[in-house]
C-alpha cells in the first residue's frame, strides 16, 4: 500500500532511477532538488536551458506570465498556463497541465498529470495520470509544525519530515477544492470526492465520500 512499486509504475517518469533507490515514495523528497539538477545536465538536446538549471522540451508550451524558478525540468508536450508558479525542485512529466495561478514546489509530477486550476501541489508526488481538480491543495506543513507521521490502521511511520504533502498513486482524481493533509498516501485507482479533508492512507480502488467515508470501488 505504501511503497512506491505498489503506487507507481516507474516507466511513466524521468524520476524511475531515482526513485528506485527507496522503499517509500517521501523518501525521495529531501534530495530532488540536487537530483534534478544533475538530471538536467544529461538532457538531449530535445530540451532547451532556457536559464540556469531550468530546461523546457521542445515541444513544451510555456505560456508568457508563468514563472519557471530553479531548478525544473518541463516534457515534451507540456503545457504551463498563465500566471502557473513553479517555485523550483519540479521535475514535471510529458503531456501534463500546470494550469493557471498552480503553484508547485519539490515535487514530481509523473506523465499525464492534470494541474489545471488553482492548485497547490506541495513536497508531494502525482503518479502517471492523476487529476487534481480545482482548488484541490496539499497540506505540506502541520499546524502545530510537528514533523509529519504516515497513519493507517495497521502501522504508523515516522517521515522525519517537517514538510510532506501528499502521495497521490497512479489514476488518482482528486475533487474539486479538496485538501489533502500533510502525509497523506492514495492508493492507485482511487476517487476523492469533491470538498473533501483527506488525511492518512487511503486504499487503492476506493472511492472517498463525505466525511471520509471509504468505499471499495465495484
Amino acid at each position: 500500500m505504501l511503497t512506491i512499486q505498489d503506487l507507481y509504475d516507474l516507466n511513466h517518469t524521468l524520476a524511475k532511477s531515482y526513485l528506485e533507490q527507496y522503499t517509500y515514495p517521501w523518501q525521495a523528497l529531501k534530495g530532488l532538488k540536487e537530483f534534478i539538477i544533475n538530471l538536467g545536465n544529461t538532457l538531449s538536446d530535445e530540451y532547451t536551458q532556457i536559464s540556469e538549471h531550468v530546461w523546457v522540451h521542445k515541444s513544451a508550451t510555456i505560456y508568457p506570465s508563468a514563472y519557471l524558478g530553479a531548478p525544473c525540468i518541463i516534457g515534451a508536450h507540456t503545457e504551463v498556463r498563465h500566471c502557473a508558479f513553479i517555485r523550483g525542485s519540479a521535475l514535471v512529466g510529458k503531456n501534463c497541465v500546470v494550469g493557471n495561478s498552480v503553484e508547485l514546489k519539490n515535487v514530481i509530477l509523473f506523465d499525464n498529470v492534470q494541474t489545471p486550476h488553482y492548485n497547490y501541489v506541495g513536497d508531494s508526488i502525482l503518479g502517471y495520470k492523476s487529476h487534481m481538480g480545482a482548488g484541490s491543495i496539499t497540506s505540506n506543513v502541520k499546524s502545530d509544525k510537528t514533523l509529519v507521521v504516515v497513519h493507517d490502521k495497521e502501522q504508523s511511520i515516522e517521515t522525519g519530515l517537517k514538510k510532506f504533502g501528499a502521495m497521490l498513486g497512479d489514476y488518482v482524481e482528486v475533487g474539486c477544492n479538496s485538501v489533502l493533509n500533510p502525509g497523506t498516501v492514495i492508493g492507485r485507482h482511487t476517487n476523492i470526492y469533491p470538498v473533501s479533508c483527506v488525511r492518512g492512507v487511503i486504499p487503492s480502488h476506493s472511492i472517498v465520500k463525505t466525511g471520509m467515508k471509504i468505499v471499495e470501488k465495484n
